[in-house]
C-alpha cells in the first residue's frame, strides 16, 4: 500500500497555511506531522481525508487520484478528528456499534476490550470524562479496521497509562502491514516514524 501527497497548498480564510507539501508512505510507516498551533496539522489532516479542498496538489492512493474514485479510498481509511465524534446520550457500545454498522464491521466487542472500556461500555459518553470519551473516539480504529489511520491528536486528554496502550495499539497496527498520518505534540519514540515539520517547511518558503 501506498500514500502519496504531491505538492499540497491549503489557504483558510484568505491566509496561506501551507504550501507545497510532499510526502510518501508505505505499508509499516507513521507520518509524524509536527507544528506549532496554526502550522496547518489539522487542515493538512483533513485534505488527506477528504473533509477539506487544497488550493493546489493532489493524494494519490496506491498511485491514483483519490478524486477519481473518492468512494474507494473512504473505504481504506478511518479519520479520528480532535473533536469527539460521539453521540453524547449513546452509550460507547451503542456509539461504537453505530461506526460498525456504518461501514459492515462487527469488532465492537474486540475494541472495547483493547481500549479497556468494557467497564463503562453502558455509560452515556455523555457524562464520560474527556479521557473516556478519547478512548471510545480512539476504539473506532478497531470496531472499524482500516488500513490507513489518520489520527489529529490521539493521545490528548490521555494519562500514561493509556497513551502507552494507544501506542501498543499502533505499534501492532503498523507490524501488521498497517500505515498511520498523525498530529501530536506527544513523542510517541517510535521506530518506523518519518517527520513532517510544517514549521520547517514554512522556513524554506
Amino acid at each position: 500500500m501506498s500514500l502519496n501527497a504531491r505538492h499540497l497548498s491549503c489557504i483558510r480564510q484568505d491566509r496561506l497555511i501551507f504550501k507545497n507539501i510532499s510526502f510518501s508512505l508505505n505499508s509499516g510507516e507513521v507520518l509524524w506531522i509536527k507544528g506549532k498551533n496554526g502550522a496547518g496539522k489539522s487542515s493538512l489532516l483533513r485534505i488527506i481525508a477528504g473533509l477539506l479542498k487544497p488550493i493546489q496538489g493532489e493524494i494519490l492512493w496506491q498511485g491514483e487520484n483519490v478524486k477519481d474514485d473518492p468512494d474507494i479510498f473512504q473505504n481504506q481509511f478511518r479519520y479520528i478528528a480532535h473533536q469527539d465524534a460521539l453521540k453524547p446520550a449513546l452509550t460507547g457500545t451503542e456509539n461504537l456499534r453505530f461506526w460498525s454498522q456504518y461501514f459492515g464491521t462487527d469488532n465492537v466487542p474486540a475494541a472495547l476490550k483493547e481500549f479497556e472500556l468494557e467497564r463503562i461500555a453502558d455509560v452515556p459518553t455523555g457524562i464520560m470524562s474527556a479521557g473516556q470519551k478519547k478512548r471510545t473516539n480512539l476504539a473506532r480504529l478497531i470496531a472499524c479496521p482500516a488500513p490507513l489511520w489518520i489520527l489529529d491528536e490521539p493521545v490528548s486528554s490521555l494519562d500514561t497509562h493509556y497513551i502507552a496502550l494507544f501506542r501498543n495499539q499502533l505499534v501492532r497496527h503498523v507490524k501488521n502491514g498497517g500505515m498511520a498520518v498523525l498530529a501530536t505534540h506527544q513523542d510517541l519514540e517510535l521506530d518506523f516514524i518519518q517527520m513532517l515539520d510544517l514549521d520547517a517547511e514554512r522556513g524554506k518558503s
